[in-house]
């Protein structure tokens, strides 16, 4: 079945940075586009980012636009956030998710999510 693996977070203080990765396998990576939402206590999921199936397109939620990129490498199968200038609203469980068909919004398979706590 479909994998995908997150990795990278942890504690950082406000306005550091996090590089985040999203390990995918058991399907065919590069054919789907992918996103990254995450989820602070007590709220609900907040989608964060997506990007095409093969890297050439990208699109952020308003918080986050001009501090995170997200990227992917279709030959290593993996997904990448990279987080600068972090926030302590940033703080969350983050996770990857894949596109059920390419037409946003539709997520059918999530990864276990990565804690990213940035606090002083």
């Amino acid at each position: 079945e479909v994998q995908l693996v997150e990795s990278g977070g942890g504690l950082v203080q406000p306005g550091g940075s996090l590089r985040l990765s999203c390990a995918a396998s058991e399907f065919t990576f590069g054919n789907y586009h992918m996103n990254w939402v995450r989820q602070a206590p007590g709220k609900g999921p907040e989608w964060v980012s997506v990007i095409n199936s093969d890297g050439g397109a990208t699109n952020y939620a308003d918080s986050v636009k001009g501090r995170f990129t997200m990227s992917r490498d279709n030959a290593k199968n993996t997904l990448y956030l990279q987080m600068n200038s972090l926030k302590p609203e940033d703080t969350a469980v983050y996770y990857c998710a894949k596109e059920r068909s390419n037409q946003g919004y539709e997520y059918d398979y999530w990864g276990q999510g990565t804690q990213v706590t940035v606090s002083s």
